[in-house]
């Protein structure tokens, strides 16, 4: 008999695969959380049915939220990452040496026990020294926050359910005011393809062109994610992401990477026509 996991991307396309065994189902406070293994994406991790990241294409992810800030902020000590129970962004960002501390901020403590059971190659970026775990709300955690980090990473799933309130206003200023005079925050955008996101989508962008000075939006193609495209935003108090790039700089680290290069960089803000359209439209509002 075949087992098939299918994910709605909307009402009218789902995505299928097949799967070999589910190797762990349960509810948290926050959400059901299912770890299966696939024959295509190898083992793959959903919440609430919906797929959070998989071995084959989770790396796409994690190198575009962390290299591409990393790659134009000049000197980013303390970072903030709300959400990235998995511990994949945090993995990313301790090949920095310059980081002294990164927090990171996750509402559901079963999540980050299921990804040290079954993806310990990524949660064991919650280990290192520098490292602290924070199990509590991310927006109630940042509002007491003033000029503390250069970064700030927002990891959370999706504008509905337990994190919607990491997609409001309150949440671009809090993040705004938490930030260091050049800090940068770098967040999911979701995918404009299909109209049923389309308008969250555009939302995030609005709040975010109105909180900060500078405000860009990227892109990466992530096979697992609603279309196979995904947008980034890219923040920020005083960077800008092309104009400030410190290609030469970067390089010189020799941080490890399978998909981020300074060349993709560029060629991430370089956006199709009817996106930047819509983007437009929202700045014009």
């Amino acid at each position: 008999m075949e087992m098939w996991f299918s994910e709605l991307h909307t009402s009218n396309v789902k995505l299928s695969m097949r799967i070999e065994k589910q190797l762990f189902s349960g509810n948290s406070d926050c959400q059901r959380i299912d770890v299966l293994e696939s024959v295509e994406f190898g083992k793959f991790l959903a919440l609430d049915g919906d797929i959070l990241f998989s071995e084959k294409d989770e790396f796409i992810y994690d190198e575009m939220v962390t290299h591409v800030p990393m790659a134009v902020h000049p000197d980013v000590r303390h970072v903030l990452i709300i959400g990235g129970g998995d511990g994949g962004v945090a993995k990313e960002l301790t090949q920095y040496d310059s980081i002294e501390k990164i927090d990171v901020v996750e509402p559901d403590e079963m999540l980050v026990e299921v990804c040290r059971e079954h993806f310990p190659e990524l949660a064991c970026g919650l280990d290192d020294p520098r490292v602290n775990v924070y199990y509590q709300d991310g927006l109630r955690f940042l509002r007491n926050k003033t000029e503390e980090y250069d970064l700030i990473i927002n990891d959370a799933t999706d504008p509905f359910g337990h994190t919607e309130g990491l997609f409001t206003k309150e949440f671009y200023g809090s993040c705004y005011k938490a930030l260091k005079e050049d800090g940068i925050m770098v967040y999911q955008h979701g995918s404009p393809f299909y109209d049923e996101d389309k308008e969250e989508c555009m939302k995030m962008h609005r709040k975010a062109f109105r909180a900060f000075p500078v405000s860009r939006v990227y892109q990466a193609h992530i096979p697992t994610c609603s279309s196979g495209y995904w947008l980034f935003g890219f923040a920020s108090k005083k960077y800008h992401p092309l104009n400030n790039l410190r290609v030469k700089e970067w390089k010189k680290l020799h941080i490890k990477t399978r998909y981020y290069t300074t060349n993709l960089h560029r060629g991430a803000f370089m956006l199709p026509k009817y996106l930047e359209d819509m983007l437009e439209d929202e700045e014009d509002r």
